[in-house]
């Protein structure tokens, strides 16, 4: 049995690929501010503009299992070869960078949460977007999802990630549904499952089939059926 089960209205998702190698395209951020921002930032940028571009108003849950670790590096370098610390560096390069500029972008004032969670992130970033829509319904939120894998100098990383980002927007009229549940976890040879959880929420949501993803003693599930809202 799973434990917790919750369903959240999808109004819109977008999704950039899992590897990609290509620059997203965000010819809506003004350039001053798009050449300083990183990788990741864009890519979350970009599906965050895809799903809510038409919304004035949009809380935001933004998740990533390392954030803006990259920068963080680069910064790290500079301090070992007794370089100054860039500013700007420095400012981008905590977990909700890109919540800020999203919120400044947009004008928008809305809340917004960051979350990081290890290899559950994405799954914990749904269980708080529900939370959020369901204290107040009439509020849009986004959830974006955002990540890279770990320079190679961290060592092995149990379950990582690739480069990759996910959106999703939970309105009131949506037209379809994502079921989500979590439990225990299951024995491995009796479960087939997704590497990671942001390809299993992507095949959940583009092949509407049951898509799961174990780890850490728990088993999480994302199916989407079409027709009302939650």
């Amino acid at each position: 049995m799973l434990d917790l089960r919750w369903t959240i209205p999808v109004a819109r998702w977008s999704s950039w690929p899992d590897g990609a190698t290509a620059t997203p395209d965000i010819a809506f951020v003004e350039p001053l501010v798009r050449r300083r921002l990183s990788a990741l930032s864009k890519m979350a940028l970009r599906v965050a503009h895809d799903c809510a571009a038409d919304h004035d108003v949009v809380r935001l849950v933004f998740a990533s299992r390392h954030g803006e670790l990259r920068r963080t590096t680069g910064m790290l370098e500079d301090l070992v070869a007794n370089q100054p610390v860039s500013p700007t560096a420095f400012s981008l390069s905590v977990l909700n960078a890109m919540a800020g500029v999203y919120s400044i972008l947009r004008r928008d004032t809305s809340p917004a949460t960051a979350i990081s969670a290890g290899a559950e992130t994405l799954g914990y970033a749904l269980l708080e977007a529900y939370a959020q829509y369901r204290a107040d319904p009439g509020t849009p939120v986004l959830v974006v999802y955002a990540d890279e894998p770990a320079d190679d100098r961290y060592g092995p990383v149990d379950d990582e990630v690739p480069a990759g980002a996910l959106g999703i927007l939970l309105d009131r009229g949506a037209r379809a549904q994502l079921e989500c549940a979590a439990g225990p976890a299951l024995a491995a040879d009796l479960t087939p499952s997704f590497a990671t959880q942001g390809e299993a929420v992507r095949h959940g949501l583009s092949a509407r089939a049951g898509a799961m993803w174990q780890g850490l003693g728990r088993r999480w599930h994302w199916s989407l059926r079409e027709g009302g809202t939650a």
